[in-house]
């Protein structure tokens, strides 16, 4: 599309949704547009950024770039190409053809059925193909649209009709590459025949993969080149040509650079070539100063060059998984894992926008929402109406008050409205009648009782700013060598709130931060450098969870990140013998023990720290009130550090409040996807199938059931359902050793699939677990939930989270929105807004006690808030 050319608005509202656009009342994603007025918004697949078309009548003005955070324009352009946004494209009369055959084939089966009295398959595939026809008659994309590709065309193509002639592929291991194309093919087959079978299907909807011969016929026409272990062709692949070469894998030095420059020296001796990969700019800089002390010479290049010369040392940027070395070419390449004992992982960084953007963004407007206005008090969103005034067309935000009158705001005016986040969000506000003094006296009554509050929470702020903390010394050269040795490129969000923690740190006043980020975002890194910052001045730390299992995981990850200083770090916990237990608490008494890790455990009135300097809280909100109330005298002049993912309400609202410091982590990290999460009722085929997927592809599965009473039962049935699987059961109440050996033995992959309780949702780290299937999830909270879909998906393979609820169970209202929200927000860094989301579901709770509840249901949080 360029400027001044034609632009009819049906015509192309009508092509973008062909093209699998979805039509939205604001653009905030990929694969959307939006019309308001003469203002379209498209956000194509291919593009960084979304594009802006403004129309003059029926010809196109400006096209420009814009920000999707704060919908602002960044640059004009004078064409934009938008591409399909998603695979499959039926036109129109392509589409009734396809429908007629569906119709004809469902019809016949049903007859099938009738005559074999199998009314449950009938009703399964009426419902199922019903619903789909529906969608397509009505040109909505869904993720089943490719099993009816056959009653559209005749033959589909393949991501080979897109090679170019000269393509050069390449395949690693043939071997494994056949054996899995094979286990994949007759996987497919049996799913493909299970669903027919059970009714779920047509027959003509069969396999849409390749079958393993066709992908390998595919292959050995276009493979140019293979690479094995041993000499030899395959049944598959013959060979023209065979070259062979030698490789010696290089071995760790852990650090011990001593070893290395000896190393080194020998390959010069040699007359090697030799490549030093420094995983960042930084620490190639401290290589090449250490090589240099060593009366070594290198060069220091951000990119691999055409050309090596003999006898040199070159140290670039990069990362590989291990180094190697090749005699016959007399190179040497050495990995910074090598060199370091840890790699030191670049990742990409995204810019994040301000807090408070992410926050307005996330306060989108949708039809039926209730509003706050300013002035004129809480009505109901009806949506965006185009109106004529003084011969101009504009948008304007329609707004039904009480009685049925309406207020018509113009869009550029929306920050005079906030969305109404009341006390609980199954109760419709009252709506206030437009005009009239109703609104103004009910602000003027919850302005006076926010000012009692307010005296309230200065008396508060008072009481923290006088409290006499301890102002931890500047960073140490020991601190910056502890956090060289952190093996990822830190974010920048990462990077700021550790410079908060550390500014807060530094300060004659107790510190009360709150780092919310979502699970494996690096929040723990955060803690690690604070705890070694108040160990270098001569202070104890504290380190709280709620469940032994996360106590025993983060022991595991100080002891690793702190194994080169001389540190004593000690584990509080039911694990743990009584002699041991006595061992450690005498060790904080004495100030033997530097930190200390611990559940409600540390709480106890036993526990007595000889210098305690830092309380680093992780998960607040899984603590009971008793212990928040212990935890109150513990942290009065210590500096706190509390860690969540999905803040309860009250502590967010506080955090908003600035009443107490908020720091957010919102890059993932870089190799990280989305959970593919689905909700939906509980069906044992389905269960059955996601179980088995995983398991072949030699991954494990968590399968949640939240009740103790029946889990014994549902491992069973499960059993049953899938035979060969190794399932094992955990839960809170088994005997703790018990509990531990388990847990140990599905870490180490004795088991395939974990019957468990909500046990895991905080701290089980286990990249292996790319499955997650939770039963009755309605009975859950929405931030259990999230929490729980984050125990998977921890490495680069794509994971599925399968949310159930009970067969024909009539959800409340409360519950449908919680797995609604679940299903929405299956975007990185998702856990804020889940907090924010469940104040509006749940309201922010007390602040100070039960009178402000009426006050914020009145005028809705925001307006409170204010």
């Amino acid at each position: 599309m360029d400027i001044n050319s034609q632009f009819d608005i049906e015509t192309y509202s009508n092509r973008l949704v062909t093209m699998g656009y979805e039509r939205a009342d604001m653009v905030d994603g990929m694969g959307q547009f939006s019309i308001r007025g003469g203002i379209v918004d498209i956000f194509p697949l291919t593009a960084e950024n979304p594009i802006r078309i403004e129309l003059f009548g029926d010809e196109i003005d400006s096209i420009r770039i814009f920000d999707v955070v704060d919908q602002r324009s960044i640059t004009k352009i004078e064409r934009a190409n938008i591409f399909p946004a998603k695979e499959i494209i039926i036109p129109e009369d392509v589409a009734k053809e396809g429908i007629y055959k569906i119709s004809a084939e469902l019809e016949e089966r049903i007859q099938l059925y009738k005559k074999l009295n199998m009314t449950e398959h009938i009703k399964r595939l009426e419902e199922r193909v019903s619903h789909h026809l529906s969608l397509i008659s009505e040109n909505i994309h869904f993720n089943e649209i490719a099993l009816y590709l056959s009653y559209f065309f005749e033959t589909a193509s393949t991501i080979y009709d897109y090679f170019q002639t000269d393509v050069c592929v390449s395949i690693f291991d043939p071997e494994r590459i056949i054996n899995i194309s094979r286990e994949f093919s007759l996987e497919q087959e049996e799913i493909y025949k299970n669903l027919f079978e059970e009714g779920h299907i047509l027959t003509s909807q069969s396999n849409i993969y390749f079958s393993d011969e066709d992908l390998l016929l595919y292959l050995s026409e276009i493979v140019s080149s293979y690479y094995r272990k041993l000499p030899g062709g395959t049944e598959v692949f013959s060979i023209d040509k065979e070259i062979s070469f030698s490789v010696k894998t290089m071995h760790p030095f852990y650090g011990k650079i001593n070893l290395l420059i000896d190393e080194i020296k020998s390959w010069l001796k040699a007359n090697q070539k030799i490549v030093l990969l420094s995983g960042t700019k930084d620490r190639g800089k401290r290589i090449k100063e250490v090589l240099g002390e060593n009366g070594l010479n290198s060069v220091q290049l951000d990119v691999f060059p055409d050309k090596f010369p003999r006898g040199r040392i070159f140290i670039i940027e990069g990362s590989i998984e291990k180094g190697f070395e090749l005699p016959g070419l007399g190179f040497v390449i050495i990995s910074d894992w090598e060199i370091f004992g840890k790699t030191r992982k670049k990742r990409s960084i995204k810019v994040q926008s301000d807090e408070s953007i992410d926050i307005a963004s996330f306060a989108d407007l949708n039809e039926g929402d209730y509003v706050v206005h300013v002035n004129h008090g809480i009505g109901k969103y009806l949506g965006i109406k185009t109106l004529e005034v003084q011969d101009n067309l504009k948008d304007y935000l329609s707004i039904r008050y009480r009685g049925g009158d309406m207020l018509y705001i113009p869009t550029d005016q929306v920050n005079l409205i906030q969305k109404y986040i009341g006390a609980a969000k199954d109760k419709s506000p009252r709506l206030n009648k437009l005009g009239g003094t109703e609104w103004a006296r009910t602000k003027g009554k919850v302005k006076d009782s926010v000012k009692e509050m307010a005296e309230e929470l200065i008396k508060l702020y008072a009481a923290r700013e006088a409290v006499e903390g301890f102002a931890f010394s500047p960073d140490t050269p020991w601190q910056k060598e502890f956090e060289d040795m952190f093996p990822y490129e830190e974010t920048q969000d990462q990077m700021r709130s550790i410079m908060d923690v550390k500014k807060d740190m530094e300060k004659p006043k107790p510190m009360d931060r709150l780092i919310c980020g979502d699970v494996g975002y690096g929040k723990t890194e955060v803690a690690l450098r604070a705890s070694f910052k108040s160990i270098m001045d001569g202070k104890q730390v504290g380190v709280l969870v709620p469940t032994t299992i996360l106590a025993q995981q983060h022991y595991s990850t100080f002891t690793e990140r702190f194994e080169k200083f001389p540190i004593n770090i000690g584990l509080l916990s039911r694990f743990k013998t009584p002699k041991e237990q006595k061992e450690i608490i005498r060790g904080l008494k004495l100030g033997t023990v530097d930190i200390v890790i611990g559940t409600h455990r540390l709480l106890q009135k036993d526990i007595k720290f000889k210098n305690l300097g830092l309380l680093v809280v992780d998960e607040e909100q899984r603590f009971g009130v008793s212990h928040k109330e212990s935890l109150k005298t513990l942290r009065q002049n210590v500096d706190v550090l509390t860690l969540t993912a999905t803040p309860i309400p009250r502590t967010l609202h506080m955090a908003l409040s600035r009443i107490r410091d908020m720091s957010l982590i919102k890059t993932p990290p870089e190799d990280r996807l989305p959970v593919q999460t689905y909700v939906l009722e509980y069906n044992d085929f389905i269960v059955k199938e996601a179980i088995r997927r995983e398991i072949v592809r030699g991954g494990q599965v968590y399968y949640v059931h939240n009740r103790v009473e029946t889990i014994g039962e549902e491992a069973l049935k499960l059993s049953t359902l899938i035979p060969d699987a190794k399932i094992c059961v955990a839960h809170g109440q088994m005997n703790e050793n018990e509990l531990e050996k388990i847990m140990f033995d599905f870490y180490k992959g004795k088991y395939d699939v974990m019957v468990c309780t909500t046990i895991i949702e905080s701290g089980i780290d286990i990249p292996n677990v790319n499955t997650l299937i939770i039963t009755d999830s309605d009975r859950l909270g929405l931030s259990t939930l999230y929490q729980l879909k984050g125990r998977v998906g921890r490495n680069s393979k794509i994971a599925y989270a399968y949310i159930t609820y009970k067969k024909d169970k009539i959800l409340s209202e409360i519950a449908q929105k919680r797995l609604q929200a679940i299903k929405e927000f299956t975007e990185f860094g998702a856990g804020f807004k889940i907090a924010l989301r469940d104040l509006e579901i749940r309201g922010a709770g007390n602040l100070l006690g039960s009178q402000q509840h009426g006050h914020m249901m009145a005028v809705g949080y925001d307006l409170y808030s204010r």
